[in-house]
């Protein structure tokens, strides 16, 4: 590892990075809890920070009014999508899928496919300042005084509460030992930032949003509702919870966070591209699978499994594991395969799969592991819970309990086959 990536300029800058990607999963959070799913987030980011560079910079627009504009359309494109999932029963995965499709096309036609600065040259405004101002030293000091403050306070006053309810409480000993890690750690952030240039105030909206997302989510009645909602809608809407209208607010706050999410991301490159918001998955996945390959192959790895690991009475079962462990991982079947493929391949000869015939198996077992496990992580997960009014608890027993039993069942199916070819 190279001494600069510990470096408080590097892990300063790495702060702002995580805050783009965190504060859209801050909204991510309130559309899964009621047993949603967003596909079209990451372009809505692009959309709407790219609305806000076109408006500042084409149209001469002052930044808060351009910013708000673009925070104004989120809102009013996420209530429509909102209202057509909960208002017309029309499963969430087709609109948002949809509307991934349209926002980037629309991205592409605001900012005609090139490249639009968020500011006139050599001047700043609101909105190119969000990822570079930092906090005064003095005030970062300040701010983890005031956060460590409010910790000890609310953490104390829980604890009372619970006593005088006549609840079980952590010990004396417990209690100081996590709040003093704690503030360890906030301070330990603020002196490391402060020797670049202070906190950065993308990290302050983040901490910001954070905070707002966990009152939200555990001391108001709406977020006690989104877990009701998510646990059991049909109870939740017979106990008198208006469903139709926290699922949508739901998606309104989320729009939010991507507008937040697309300017601080426009603010930190001081312009908007038209890659933003979201990648060619396909294309990353198969440059890593190619890449991986690669790397098995020249650092000798394959050989030194072969040698000392791998046997033709392993056979299927690498490509299989292999396939079965990123899927459960990551979620994604396509990227599960082509990883795999890319791990396996060099290892064909000392499985005894090196043939045509012993190819298309190993290919066949990898499709197999890709199916198992499906769960929290995989948005077919999502999409056959509500299609068949599912809770997550119960969507865990029989969609991830399935998966793993298909793919097994496939497993010993090409152990079969393999026998016969």
């Amino acid at each position: 590892m190279s001494p600069q990536f510990l470096s408080a300029r590097n892990l300063s800058l790495l702060v702002t990075e995580l805050s783009i990607t965190a504060t859209l999963a801050m909204g991510m959070l309130l559309i899964i809890l009621p047993g949603n799913i967003d596909l079209s987030a990451g372009s809505g980011v692009g959309l709407l920070g790219g609305i806000a560079s076109v408006l500042v910079f084409e149209h001469n627009w002052p930044a808060p009014l351009a910013m708000g504009t673009a925070l104004l359309t989120g809102i009013l494109i996420w209530f429509c999508m909102g209202n057509l999932i909960v208002r017309q029963k029309i499963p969430a995965f087709i609109i948002t899928l949809g509307g991934l499709l349209i926002f980037k096309g629309l991205f592409w036609l605001i900012i005609h496919n090139s490249t639009i600065p968020i500011v006139q040259g050599g001047r700043a405004n609101l909105y190119s300042v969000l990822t570079t101002f930092y906090l005064p030293p003095w005030a970062g000091y300040a701010l983890a005084a005031v956060i460590v403050a409010a910790l000890i306070f609310a953490k104390l006053r829980a604890r009372k509460a619970r006593q005088a309810y006549g609840f079980a409480v952590e010990d004396r000993e417990l209690v100081f030992l996590k709040l003093f890690l704690a503030a360890q750690l906030i301070f330990l952030f603020v002196i490391v930032t402060n020797k670049f240039r202070g906190i950065p105030l993308s990290a302050v909206i983040l901490g910001v949003i954070a905070f707002a997302v966990y009152v939200l989510t555990n001391h108001t009645p709406f977020g006690r509702y989104l877990y009701a909602i998510g646990g059991n809608e049909e109870a939740s809407r017979r106990a008198g919870i208006a469903v139709s209208r926290i699922r949508i607010s739901a998606f309104v706050i989320c729009s939010a966070m991507a507008a937040v999410s697309g300017m601080v991301a426009a603010s930190l490159l001081q312009s908007v591209q038209s890659n933003a918001g979201a990648g060619n998955t396909l294309l990353l996945a198969v440059g890593a699978a190619g890449g991986l390959s690669r790397v098995f192959d020249e650092t000798g790895m394959a050989e030194l499994l072969a040698e000392n690991v791998l046997s033709p009475r392993y056979g299927l079962l690498v490509p299989f594991l292999a396939a079965a462990i990123v899927k459960t991982m990551q979620g994604n079947s396509l990227t599960a395969v082509l990883t795999a493929s890319g791990m396996v391949e060099p290892m064909l000869p000392a499985l005894g799969l090196d043939n045509a015939n012993g190819r298309a198996i190993a290919a066949a077992a990898s499709g197999a592991g890709s199916i198992a496990i499906c769960h929290l992580n995989d948005p077919f997960f999502w999409i056959a819970a509500h299609m068949g009014g599912l809770s997550p608890g119960k969507a865990l027993r029989t969609i991830s309990l399935g998966s793993a039993i298909v793919a097994l069942t496939a497993l010993l199916l090409l152990f079969g086959l393999s026998r016969v070819l």
